[in-house]
């Protein structure tokens, strides 16, 4: 009898994969919150580094930190190296979209729902093509109303990111928003694994299968990816928070105002007659003849 096992390192495969969702929806907050206070070309960086660490760490590196605990007994798992990658560019560009729609067309109720929509079936999309990644030797099937619902979760935690996007300040509530957004994360991933049917071929098939083993591609991967995550957080950790940002946005308006402003123009009576008054040096005894 075929034993499939979500957890067959029991809770270290899916505690990990949630401090990884986690700590990319925070730092993906964190930037998103940076982003608010700038324009242009700056606000376009922030929500870009936002999009690849939530997108990055906070979606792809957790479900495949998760897949580390999956397995069939006695099939091997390997996976396609380049459907992997394209699994992962995939989660990145979804939110990337998400968030510049957020970013640069408003924060509408509208807006943010249809931001929500595309990234959500985007995470799903990433999802199922992460787990069409693999191969093995064993037909795979799914059970349509788990399915159905995993998206529906996706749908709804890529609405919820994206409205905690545009609406939590703080560090408290964007810890507490995070927190939210991993548990999504988590949730929508499991239930699209448990919808998963496996029945093995013949294990003469075996020898066919090609791809990359866990430990040889997955972990370095995932190791690459966080190591990125500790970059952002250097770069959030040195960078001015949303309020400090926002104070300095102002006063360089307000010198770009003042540069841009013309010159006051001088009193009627004063046209055609010299100034009274000594000049600057002469305050100190330092004008001419002196």
């Amino acid at each position: 009898m075929t034993e499939v096992h979500h957890f067959s390192y029991g809770l270290l495969t899916p505690a990990a994969a949630y401090i990884m969702s986690f700590v990319g929806s925070l730092l993906g907050l964190l930037c998103t919150a940076r982003a608010r206070a700038t324009t242009g070309r700056s606000r376009a960086s922030w929500l870009g580094l936002a999009a690849l660490a939530i997108g990055g760490t906070g979606i792809w590196v957790m479900h495949f930190i998760a897949m580390l605990g999956f397995s069939v007994s006695h099939t091997e798992i390997r996976y396609d190296v380049p459907l992997t990658l394209l699994s992962c560019a995939v989660a990145v560009v979804v939110v990337a979209v998400g968030l510049f729609i957020v970013g640069f067309a408003g924060t509408r109720t509208p807006v943010i729902v249809a931001g929500g929509v595309l990234t959500g079936a985007g995470v799903a999309s990433m999802h199922y093509m992460g787990m069409m990644a693999m191969n093995m030797a064993a037909d795979v099937g799914y059970q349509p109303a788990l399915v159905a619902l995993s998206v529906l979760i996706a749908l709804v935690a890529a609405t919820a990111a994206l409205w905690f996007a545009t609406r939590v300040r703080g560090l408290w509530a964007t810890a507490g928003a995070a927190l939210i957004m991993g548990l999504a994360v988590s949730g929508m991933h499991y239930v699209g694994m448990a919808a998963m049917r496996i029945h093995p071929h013949d294990h003469a098939h075996d020898a066919a299968l090609g791809g990359a083993g866990a430990a040889d591609f997955l972990l370095p991967l995932v190791g690459g990816v966080g190591a990125v995550a500790t970059l952002l957080l250097i770069i959030i950790a040195m960078a001015p928070n949303e309020d400090e940002m926002r104070i300095e946005a102002a006063l360089q308006e307000r010198v770009e105002a003042r540069r841009q402003s013309p010159p006051p123009a001088a009193p009627a009576d004063q046209i055609g007659h010299p100034d009274p008054r000594p000049a600057p040096g002469e305050w100190f005894g330092g004008g001419p003849g002196r």
